[in-house]
């Protein structure tokens, strides 16, 4: 009796591609053969010295950037843009900065919705005067959602808050993005933070930058930071940037 044919699943497609083949400023190379692909929902973090690429990584994936050899695969309107620093707009409350447009006709009840996901209740007509950084933060996190984004870009979004506030933003940033359906992709100078964030973490070398070592973490979420599996990959991290010559 013959079998019934089975058909195998067809690989999704993925949500970014991109290959570089070079990239340069001036006569300064940055960036060197780089593969980077993300799935839908995955979160992986870039982690790196100052000066190997991460950021300008960021900005060729957000199109703010298209001057390189090489090929990228991504819709601008899918990507959500978070800065190391909130870049908050002082004049405007805090529902004017998530919802911004000239003529301030937003979904209202869409930044007031994000609003108390982010955990700002009662802020929405505060100025950013008011608020502390991890809040300050928090903001830019909701405007980077505001428009739907299937792909959230963060430049080391929270290296300028203390290390409890930090944790705090960590978390939420692992809510929202389960919440949201979205995928991450997050630049960092922070081994810990790397690995606790992300399904996948890529090394960089130094210049030209290129994936010197990809780890996959392959723990689940809820994770728990003093994990010993994160632990030993923690030395795997530090001692793939030891072996790069960029530590």
């Amino acid at each position: 009796m013959n079998q019934p044919l089975r058909v195998a699943a067809p690989t999704p497609a993925p949500l970014l591609d991109l290959r570089v083949e070079h990239k340069a400023f001036g006569a300064t190379a940055v960036l060197g053969a780089v593969e980077l692909q993300l799935q839908p929902g995955e979160i992986v973090s870039l982690l790196g010295p100052s000066g190997c690429g991460k950021s300008t990584l960021l900005r060729l994936v957000a199109q703010l950037d298209r001057d390189f050899v090489g090929h990228l695969q991504q819709r601008p309107e899918q990507v959500g843009f978070v800065f190391q620093e909130p870049r908050l707009m002082p004049w405007l409350s805090v529902a004017d900065n998530i919802g911004f447009s000239e003529d301030r006709r937003y979904d209202r009840a869409r930044v007031n919705g994000l609003i108390d996901e982010v955990g700002l209740g009662g802020f929405a007509d505060a100025l950013p005067k008011a608020l502390s950084g991890g809040m300050a933060q928090r903001v830019a996190i909701a405007r980077g959602l505001y428009g739907q984004p299937q792909l959230l870009l963060l430049d080391e979004p929270f290296s300028a808050v203390d290390a409890f506030t930090r944790f705090k933003l960590q978390d939420l940033l692992l809510d929202l993005a389960r919440r949201h359906r979205i995928a991450l992709l997050v630049v960092t100078h922070d081994v810990d933070e790397a690995l606790y964030l992300s399904d996948r973490v890529l090394v960089i070398g130094n210049r030209p930058g290129t994936v010197c070592r990809e780890l996959r973490v392959g723990l689940g979420y809820p994770r728990e930071r003093q994990d010993e599996r994160l632990a030993r990959l923690r030395g795997q991290a530090l001692e793939a940037l030891h072996s790069a010559r960029v530590i």
